[in-house]
């Protein structure tokens, strides 16, 4: 009876441990990831800025056009391998898996580059009447090229939950090439510094993960590890297909409906509002991944550590957000100027979009770490077919200013979705109560300082100040609310910043 005892306390104990350990490496890895976001985002902000100055929207709706096409088969390559690795638990990983996924890649990449090369390069400049077209895409198709040398690693490094490495080779990698891109802007190359600037950052990456996980590649390409990783692939790259799909048919069909420019400023819009929700995402994502498929049993846990996910973006998320929609115009015409005064109405609008999509923002996530693919592939289709009409009849309709509408509409049945799956169809149910109870900080947070920020501007106080005093009205009332809570993650960071 007391060995019973003592061996049920000893299991509490280690439980509690576990669970410590767990929180700390979530907190050490948001952090981490959050240093990346905050570094890249900056640099990256005043780089499009300086770049928006000396190009014009002409020359980015190239890019822009070029990246639906080479993204498209990025997404391809990929072929689900790295999350298939970071999902796989460690007593099922072998050295095999690695070896395998390292050799298929580089093999499948090639035969990718040629295609993209010699067939979808000319049907390309064909589509958009764009003659350059011909020459960028099988530039920027060098990235898929080398792309696959540098999954294995970040996949090892991912599943190592080793954030620190992982931030220092994107912003190193990103910086380098956005310091050359400005040079060759400067020296008038036009385009092609925003082409290099796509693309340039996976080669000087390479030698940073080498160097970070010390692995090499030995030539073993073994059939059972490639069926089990290749099996949980599929799905996964169907639905990053589709995702793709979903989120790229907008730049497809205004290159094509309104021409470059069009696309041009509808890109700036879009890199400041969505493009900046993707990468917060990916920041704490990246963290809760593997924590998802470590707890794919405690339910409980899953479901705490998911409204965590979601409360967090949304904090972070909803004040940049506000600011764009009250002050989007005079932020535009000061910052980028009036030659970019028609991405004013986009911007407002897809700020609003992403409020909405912050609100699922670790679904994908989630469903992959709980081992469900194929259910956020269903998802996926789900709502392409609702999109693609609705963003075709919005560019019809009312052409850039149409199709971010219709883009907010989309939103809004993306979180439909993801609700009833999370009612309905998971293990882990979390009902429209539960997201309200977690997300009422921000909530409010959010509508007290959008009616300050809209009164102060109807008076005509600067954008710049007024931006100021919607941090100082939003951050003080999250603090004042969930002061404590906050208290509780910076000393869980402090704790294990000392031990490690």
């Amino acid at each position: 009876m007391d060995n019973a005892i003592l061996s049920n306390e000893n299991t509490q104990e280690l439980n509690i441990k576990k669970t410590g350990s767990d929180k700390k490496v979530v907190v050490s890895g948001i952090f981490w990831n959050f240093v990346q976001l905050v570094v890249n985002q900056s640099f990256n902000f005043l780089l499009k800025l300086v770049l928006a100055k000396l190009l014009f929207p002409g020359e980015f709706g190239i890019v822009g056009m070029a990246t639906v096409f080479t993204g498209f088969v990025q997404v391809l390559n990929d072929l689900g391998v790295g999350a298939a690795l970071v999902q796989k638990k460690e007593d099922t990983l072998r050295a095999e898996h690695y070896h395998t996924a390292f050799w298929t890649g580089v093999g499948w990449s090639l035969f990718l580059f040629l295609v993209m090369s010699f067939a979808v390069a000319p049907l390309a400049a064909i589509f958009y009447n764009k003659p350059i077209l011909e020459s960028v895409i099988p530039v920027l198709s060098i990235g898929i090229l080398i792309s696959p040398v540098n999954l294995v690693h970040k996949a090892q490094l991912t599943k190592q939950m080793a954030f620190k490495k992982l931030a220092y080779i994107d912003n190193v990698s990103n910086i380098v090439v956005g310091l050359i891109a400005l040079v060759m802007a400067f020296k008038g190359a036009g385009v092609w510094a925003l082409v290099f600037n796509s693309v340039g950052n996976v080669f000087f990456a390479m030698p940073l993960f080498f160097r970070a996980t010390r692995w090499k590649p030995a030539f073993i390409c073994e059939k059972k590890a490639f069926k089990e990783i290749f099996g949980f692939g599929v799905y996964t790259t169907g639905s990053n297909i589709l995702n793709y799909l979903y989120n790229n048919i907008d730049y497809l069909l205004i290159g094509k409906l309104l021409g470059a420019s069009a696309l041009g400023l509808y890109t700036l819009a879009f890199v400041l509002t969505d493009t900046f929700r993707g990468r917060l995402m990916a920041v704490i994502n990246n963290v809760m991944y593997p924590i998802y498929g470590k707890k794919q049993n405690d339910l409980v846990a899953i479901k705490k550590y998911y409204l965590k996910v979601v409360l967090f973006n949304c904090l972070l998320v909803f004040p940049v957000m506000i600011f764009f929609i009250v002050n989007g115009e005079p932020f535009i015409i000061h910052v980028f100027g009036a030659k970019w005064h028609d991405t004013v109405a986009p911007l407002q609008i897809l700020s609003g979009s992403v409020m909405l999509h912050i609100l699922v923002s670790g679904n994908t996530s989630l469903l992959r770490g709980l081992g469900r693919p194929g259910m956020e592939m269903k998802q996926q289709l789900l709502k392409a077919a609702i999109f693609l009409p609705s963003l075709a009849f919005g560019i019809y309709y009312d052409g850039l200013v149409g199709a971010a509408w219709a883009i907010l509409i989309n939103k809004l049945f993306v979180v439909l979705i993801a609700q009833y799956g999370f009612s309905f169809l998971l293990t882990v149910k979390i009902s429209v109560k539960d997201f309200f109870t977690e997300l009422k900080v921000p909530f409010i947070a959010a509508a007290v300082s959008f009616i300050t920020i809209y009164l102060l501007k109807m008076v005509g106080v600067n954008f710049i100040i007024n931006g100021i005093c919607l941090c100082i009205v939003y951050f003080g009332l999250v603090y004042l609310l969930m002061g404590d809570e906050l208290k509780r993650l910076y000393q869980g960071f402090k704790t294990k910043r000392t031990q490690s």
